[in-house]
C-alpha cells in the first residue's frame, strides 16, 4: 500500500519518510519505537525523581522573565504537594503573556534537580482548566529525521497498526509456533500491534530496557535474518568455483628465508588456515584480525605466495597512499624476483597507462588504492584479493574489486578470486561473529616477542614546557618522535593547514631538531621523501595529520604525542600509538587533552593509559559508540539492525545463529521469506 493512501501523507512527506527506509504502508509497521513517553498518569511533584520522565499538573503561582545573559521564561507551579520551575530558554512574548498566575498547566518533560527544587527544562505542556484526557497507553517515540515530526510518524503508524488490525496485511507467521511458544513470545502481528500500542497495564520497565518479550520476538526475526542471509551468502560462494592453489613446505621456506625474523606461533597457525583454504577449488572468504604490530603483513605474503607459485596475480588494496607505499616497499622486499606494480588515483597519463599494461600483461603483485577497482583496470589472471583495513571500503567498493577476478572459466563456471580481508582495529569476537558471519575468522592474537609495552600517560594542553624537556631528552639520546595533530572539521586542507601552523611553531621551539611534515595534501612523491628521510633518522621530530594511524613502520621511533587527544576515539588512538614501540626502545605515548573533558573523553582516555589490548580497547569502545562504529561508518547496510544491539542482545543473537543453521536445512523457503522482509539489500551485503 502506498504512503499516499494515509490521510495526511502527500508526496513531498511521503519523499522524505522514504529517507527513514519507510518506502511503503508495511514499512510504516517495522519502522519500531526507539522509547516510550508515559502519559498515562500525573506524578505529584512531591514523588518526581530526578533524571526520569513525567507528567505534572499543577496551578501557575508566577510567571516572569530572568534577565541575564540570556533571557529565560520561568514558570512556577503548585499542584498541592510541592512547588516546582518550567523553564523556556526560546520563547514568544505571546507565550509570556498566556502563562497567567491561576491558570491550569499540564507538562511533561525530563525531571530535573534545579537551583530551586525540581525542574523541567522545555516541557511538552498545554494550558486550561479543561486537560485532554490522559493517555490510553504509553506514547512511542520514534527515530526521525530532518523535516519529519515526532507527531506525523504518531498518527501515520496509527494508521498503518489500525489496518494492521483489521487485516489488510499478508503477515503470516514465519516462525514455528511451537518454539514461540516455548520461548514465551507471541506472533509476529501480536508482537507488532503490542510495541506500537502497548496496553495501559504495559509493564513499563520492560519496554524501556527492550526487554519484553514483544520486543524479543521481533528482534529475534531480525537477527535471524541477519544471519540467514549471510548464511545463504556462504553457501553461495562455496558453490563457486575458484583455483586452488596448494602450496608446499618447501615452496613456503623460499620466502621464509628471507625475513629477519622467527614467525610467532599465531602468524604460523593463520597461515596454515588460509594456505588451507587457498588449496580449495572453492573461494576463501576470510578476515583475519591481529592488534597493532602483530605481522598482518608478513602473513599477507605467505597467502600471496600460494598464488605467485602458480603464477597467478595477487592484488592488495589499502585505504591510503602512505599505507599502500609502505607495504609496496615491504613486499619488493619479500619478492625481489616479482614483478611487483603499484597504483593509485594520483597515478596520471603515461605512467598510469604504463602501469595498466603491466597490470593486463606480466604484473605479479599489484599493489594500491581505490584505483585497483576502476573500470579501466584488467588483470590478466587474477587468484587472490587482499584487503587491508576493510572498514575503510565500503561493501560495494569491496565487491567491485573482488569481481575484476571474475571471466575465467573452470568446470564450466565463471571463477571468483580468494579473498581475505585484514584489520588492524581489534573486533570484539562476538561483534565479529555478527557482522563476519559469512566469512572465516583469524586472529593474529600473539605480538613478537621481546615488545615492550608502550607507557601512555595523559598531559593537559598547560603543561606544554615538560613536553618540550621529554622530546627534547628522547631526541638527544637518538631517538625519534612523531607529533600527531587532530582537527574536529573533516576537511583534508583545514587539516594539512593546522599541521603546517604546528610544524612553524615547533621548528621555532626545537631550532637545533630536524622537524618534518607529512599530511593528506603532499603529492605522493613529497610523501614518501619525508618518510624516507624519517626513516633514515634525517628527521628526529615528524609533525603529522591522522595520515600515519596505519602502516608507517619507523623502529626507531619511541614517543609519541597526540594533542587533542580528547577528540578521537578509542579505535583512532590505539592505532596512533601503535606507530611507536616497534623496536627494542621502551617506547611513550602522550595524549594532551584540553580540559574540561566529558565524561566519554575520561573513559576513552583512562583506557588508553590503563592497556595497550587492542581487544580490550575494542570492547570498550563497543560500549561507548556502538557496533556501526567500530565496524566502520562505511560498512551501512551491512549492520543496521532497526531493533537489535549485539552488545545488549548476546543471548539473542546465540539462540538466532542456531536456529538459523537449523532453518536452512528444514525450510530453504521460509529463510527467503525471513530475508526478504527484514533486509531488502542483504543479499547484495552478504557477498563481500
Amino acid at each position: 500500500m502506498e504512503l499516499t493512501q494515509l490521510k495526511g501523507i502527500g508526496k513531498t512527506t511521503a519523499e522524505k519518510l522514504h529517507t527513514l527506509g519507510i518506502n511503503d504502508v508495511m514499512d510504516l509497521l517495522f519502522h519500531l519505537p526507539l522509547r516510550y513517553e508515559d502519559k498515562t498518569c500525573i506524578t505529584a511533584i512531591e514523588d518526581l525523581l530526578g533524571f526520569s520522565h513525567a507528567q505534572v499538573e499543577g496551578e501557575i503561582v508566577k510567571s516572569y522573565v530572568t534577565q541575564g545573559r540570556r533571557p529565560i521564561l520561568v514558570v512556577e507551579i503548585d499542584d498541592g504537594t510541592a512547588f516546582m520551575q518550567l523553564k523556556f530558554f526560546n520563547f514568544y512574548y505571546s507565550q509570556k503573556i498566556k502563562m497567567r498566575a491561576g491558570l491550569r498547566i499540564r507538562a511533561y518533560g525530563e525531571i530535573k534537580h534545579g537551583m530551586y527544587g525540581m525542574e523541567i527544562i522545555h516541557p511538552e505542556f498545554s494550558l486550561g482548566e479543561k486537560q485532554p484526557a490522559l493517555a490510553e497507553s504509553l506514547t512511542p517515540v520514534y527515530p526521525k529525521s530532518e523535516g519529519i515530526s515526532q507527531k506525523l510518524l504518531q498518527k501515520s503508524t496509527a494508521q498503518a497498526v489500525q489496518l494492521l488490525k483489521f487485516g489488510e496485511f499478508d503477515l503470516s507467521e514465519l516462525l514455528p509456533t511451537d518454539w514461540l511458544n516455548k520461548q514465551n513470545m507471541p506472533s509476529l502481528i501480536d508482537a507488532l500491534l503490542y510495541v506500537h500500542r502497548p496496553p495501559p497495564d504495559a509493564d513499563v520497565m520492560q519496554l524501556l530496557n527492550q526487554t519484553h518479550p514483544a520486543q524479543q520476538r521481533l528482534k529475534i526475526e531480525e537477527i535471524l535474518a541477519h544471519f540467514l542471509a549471510m548464511h545463504q551468502a556462504r553457501t553461495a560462494i562455496q558453490q563457486q568455483t575458484a583455483p586452488a592453489l596448494p602450496v608446499s613446505q618447501k615452496q613456503n621456506q623460499t620466502l621464509l628465508s628471507r625475513l629477519p625474523f622467527e614467525l610467532t606461533g599465531a602468524q604460523a597457525r593463520v597461515i596454515k588456515e588460509i594456505q588451507a583454504d587457498m588449496s580449495c577449488s572453492y573461494p576463501m572468504q576470510r578476515l583475519v584480525q591481529g592488534d597493532v604490530g602483530s605481522g598482518k603483513t608478513v602473513v599477507a605474503a605467505l597467502a600471496m605466495q600460494a598464488a605467485l607459485v602458480h603464477g597467478k596475480q595477487v592484488v592488495m588494496m589499502a585505504p591510503t597512499e602512505i599505507l599502500a607505499e609502505q607495504h609496496l616497499v615491504t613486499l619488493k622486499g619479500y619478492f625481489a624476483d616479482k614483478k611487483v606494480v603499484f597504483l593509485s588515483g594520483k597515478i596520471k597519463g603515461r605512467p598510469r597507462t604504463e602501469a595498466l599494461a603491466e597490470i593486463g600483461g606480466d604484473a605479479d603483485v599489484i599493489i594500491g588504492t581505490h584505483a585497483l577497482f576502476q573500470s579501466d583496470v584488467e588483470y590478466r589472471d587474477l587468484a587472490l584479493v587482499i584487503i587491508d583495513e576493510q572498514h575503510r571500503f565500503g561493501v560495494h567498493q569491496r565487491l567491485m574489486l573482488k569481481n575484476k577476478g571474475q571471466g575465467q572459466k573452470g568446470l564450466g563456471r565463471e571463477t571468483l578470486p580468494h579473498s581475505l580481508i585484514m584489520t588492524a582495529t581489534p573486533i570484539p569476537r562476538t561483534l565479529a561473529q555478527i557482522a563476519y558471519a559469512n566469512l572465516d575468522v583469524s586472529v593474529i592474537d600473539e605480538l613478537p616477542p621481546n615488545r615492550k609495552v608502550i607507557n601512555t600517560v595523559l598531559l593537559d594542553n598547560s603543561k606544554m614546557p615538560q613536553l618540550a624537556l621529554r622530546i627534547r631528552n628522547a631526541c638527544s639520546n637518538g631517538e625519534q618522535a612523531y607529533w600527531v595533530c587532530t582537527l574536529i572539521e573533516e576537511s583534508e586542507h583545514m587539516r594539512s593547514k593546522a599541521a603546517q601552523d604546528t610544524f612553524e611553531e615547533l621548528q621555532n621551539q626545537f631550532p637545533d631538531l630536524e622537524v618534518g611534515l607529512i599530511h593528506g595534501r603532499l603529492k605522493s612523491d613529497d610523501k614518501q621523501e619525508v618518510m624516507d628521510r624519517f626513516k633514515a633518522n634525517d628527521i628526529q621530530l615528524l609533525v603529522a595529520t591522522t595520515v600515519i594511524e596505519v602502516g608507517v613502520d619507523v623502529p626507531n621511533a619511541s614517543l609519541m604525542v597526540i594533542e587533542n587527544a580528547e577528540r578521537l576515539g578509542l579505535s583512532q588512538l590505539h592505532q596512533l600509538r601503535g606507530r611507536v614501540g616497534r623496536g627494542n626502545r621502551q617506547s611513550h605515548c602522550v595524549l594532551m587533552y584540553q580540559a574540561p573533558l566529558s565524561e566519554n573523553a575520561q573513559i576513552r582516555l583512562q583506557t588508553m593509559r590503563e592497556t595497550n589490548d587492542g581487544f580490550k580497547i575494542a570492547q570498550q569502545d563497543l560500549k561507548l559508540r556502538g557496533p556501526g562504529e567500530i565496524l566502520g561508518t562505511r560498512q551501512k547496510g551491512s549492520m543496521e539492525f532497526r531493533l537489535s544491539n549485539p552488545e545488549q542482545d548476546a543471548q539473542l543473537f546465540k539462540l538466532a545463529k542456531t536456529m538459523a543453521a537449523d532453518l536452512m536445512q528444514s525450510n530453504p523457503k521460509v529463510c527467503d521469506l525471513i530475508i526478504k522482509r527484514w533486509q531488502k539489500q542483504a543479499q547484495t551485503l552478504a557477498k563481500v
